[in-house]
């Protein structure tokens, strides 16, 4: 500008998003065909909120009225149920019909590979039906000495990594091929350290599977996911809501072994497999606790411009359409409670705003507080880490599984 008295001119975008009431009324009076000094009825406002079509990103323009529109009624404290036992049923109810995916009581028909031993337990791959669709390998490790052993169900984070899956936690033993890649990923994110194979070092039968596109049950690409997503609602089915399915079956299964404590058996992950522990915790009797690192915020904190679930694609695997109208992610972590929950999250993460963290974790403080069971929450911000399970974060958790199991 030269003066400050010039203005740029106005296209049609900013002319209605930035001028306001005035430029709503003058478009509502154009698009009717009205005289001078005419005003805008509600339709014609409306419409006019509309023309702009897609702003910041993949949001559509009027976006922040569907987020006003998100109240969750169904979240306990908010919910006509007062109950705790009857709201969990409920909610929990609410969340299996938006999985479009029924339960599957399929016999496992469990089938065990060779056995390998290491320093402290013993590896194994193990072959089970989940649903009556597919077989699915699996890596399951166990300590040595006599059991029944508390059990640790790993579950593998998404990182748009997809040629190794169970491999992320578990050191490949039987696949020369998935090796480096499996350790150039615990090298980014967990410290060099193979998560699943400390915990059994450390006493702790451990359950490790591949979800569908990962490992052996794939690998797809970052950009089929969206279509694959869109297949399985065109079957009249769900992906996310196979994954959730499938991940409670997991934990049936290895809260039955006989060398398992199935009163002592955790669900652990970070990222998706954060997401993938604390919803199998709140769809599922057998985990008895679960700890969760970097996958907590609340819905309308993390829907904002920039932000990673925007793009679509990997959202596709923690999307249950419909949900929201009722319960907001920490909403269904919640019908877990009063059991033991830990959720870490690092400060430096971007996948997740800080206020989403605060408002998740001040609603999951409020139920526990209201089961009295304020203690059996374990919540942290790591204020110079960003989205990583480091090896400081790794001896914390594993501390506190020994504290609660």
């Amino acid at each position: 500008m030269s003066s400050g008295t010039e203005r740029s001119p106005l296209g049609r975008r900013s002319f209605v998003t930035g001028a306001g009431a005035g430029a709503v009324a003058l478009l509502g009076v154009a698009g009717a065909g009205a005289g001078a000094g005419a005003e805008a009825s509600p339709a014609h406002a409306a419409h006019a909120a509309h023309v702009t079509g897609i702003v910041d990103g993949n949001l559509p323009d009027f976006h922040p009225l569907l987020k006003d529109e998100l109240r969750f009624p169904l979240a306990y404290g908010t919910s006509p149920v007062r109950d705790f036992r009857a709201w969990r049923r409920t909610a929990r109810s609410k969340v299996e019909e938006h999985l479009c995916v029924d339960r599957d009581r399929t016999p496992y028909e469990p089938e065990y590979g060779t056995e390998s031993a290491a320093d402290g337990y013993t590896r194994e791959s193990v072959t089970l039906s989940l649903t009556r669709y597919e077989r699915v390998r699996g890596s399951l490790l166990t300590p040595h000495g006599t059991g029944p052993f508390p059990a640790v169900l790993l579950l593998h984070d998404h990182g748009a990594k997809f040629d190794i899956g169970k491999e992320k936690l578990v050191r490949p033993w039987d696949d020369d091929t998935r090796l480096a890649s499996a350790q150039a990923w615990a090298d980014r994110c967990f410290g060099g350290r193979f998560v699943g194979d400390e915990l059994a070092r450390r006493g702790y039968v451990v359950l490790a599977l591949d979800a569908l596109g990962w490992g052996d049950r794939g690998p797809t690409t970052y950009e089929q996911q969206q279509a694959l997503a869109s297949n399985f609602f065109n079957l009249g089915s769900s992906l996310a809501g196979l994954m959730a399915r499938e991940d409670v079956r997991a934990a049936g299964f290895l809260a039955g072994l006989d060398r398992v404590d199935g009163r002592r058996v955790a669900a652990v992950g970070f990222s998706m497999g954060a997401f993938r522990a604390w919803q199998t915790a709140a769809l599922s009797d057998d985990i008895a606790a679960a700890a969760s690192v970097c996958w907590m915020t609340g819905l309308k904190e993390v829907m904002v411009p920039g932000n990673n679930i925007l793009r679509g694609q990997s959202s596709y695997y923690m999307l249950h359409p419909g949900l929201a109208r009722h319960l907001d992610f920490p909403d269904v972590a919640s019908i877990a409670a009063p059991r033991p929950m830990l959720f870490f999250h690092g400060a430096q993460d971007s996948l997740f705003p800080a206020e989403g963290v605060r408002v998740a974790y001040e609603k999951l403080r409020a139920v526990w507080r209201a089961r009295h069971a304020g203690e059996q929450l374990h919540t942290k911000v790591w204020p110079e880490l960003g989205h990583v399970f480091t090896v400081p974060q790794q001896d914390e958790v594993f501390a506190w599984l020994d504290d609660v199991l």
